[in-house]
């Protein structure tokens, strides 16, 4: 378990680089019951004004936030987690897609022994996650 008083504002805790196909796609709608042909479908991706097939925002989300968990030793340490979805993840049907997740101390409550880790998470050199905020508790 990471030590609270250890940490500093501006601290990397994890950096992680998640590679998605379109197997990953398949095998997450099967687990989520989403079966919504944006993410399989580059046909109905465009018709819809989309780019191409898209990664789930909640598979994007929730890969995000695992190099945070992995830290914290517990999942449940993670005491709030939130993002805004500000760009699709597109996944090539021959290169895929490439999410780099970078999570680092933005604030740190010592009264209540919390950290709030701030995840940059990026697709093509662009951010596809805003305000993505994890609070840890370190107790």
């Amino acid at each position: 378990m990471p030590e609270f008083d250890a940490l500093t504002v501006g601290d990397v805790v994890a950096e992680r680089t998640f590679e998605l196909s379109r197997d990953t796609l398949v095998r997450y709608a099967g687990a989520s019951g989403d079966f919504n042909p944006i993410h399989y479908r580059d046909d109905v991706a465009t018709s819809v004004g989309l780019p191409g097939v898209i990664a789930h925002g909640m598979l994007t989300m929730g890969l995000a936030v695992q190099p945070v968990v992995d830290w914290a030793g517990d999942p449940s340490r993670v005491a709030d987690y939130q993002v805004r979805f500000t760009r699709p993840v597109v996944v090539d049907p021959a290169d895929g897609a490439a999410v780099q997740v970078s999570a680092k101390v933005g604030q740190l409550d010592a009264e209540a022994r919390v950290a709030r880790i701030d995840l940059t998470v990026t697709y093509d050199g662009a951010t596809v996650l805003g305000k993505a905020q994890v609070r840890v508790t370190l107790a």
